[in-house]
């Protein structure tokens, strides 16, 4: 599983907004969202460089942990 610091998520809105945004490119991902910490795992098909282009698409800031 792979982690990523992500800012600007604050409520459950934005937890189902980058999960629905990785599971359409890879519907078996696996993602975990931890609001406090402000990080995001995903375990999946999901390249690296894919995971961030999702998460910055639906308009947070997104860097590898």
């Amino acid at each position: 599983m792979c982690s990523y610091k992500v800012q600007g998520m604050s409520c459950g809105h934005c937890v189902r907004a980058i999960t629905r945004a990785l599971q359409a490119r890879d519907a078996q991902a696996v993602v975990e969202v931890d609001l406090g910490a402000g990080e995001v795992r995903v375990a999946g098909a999901l390249s690296e460089e894919e995971v961030l282009a999702a998460i910055r698409a639906e308009g947070y800031l997104a860097e590898t942990a």
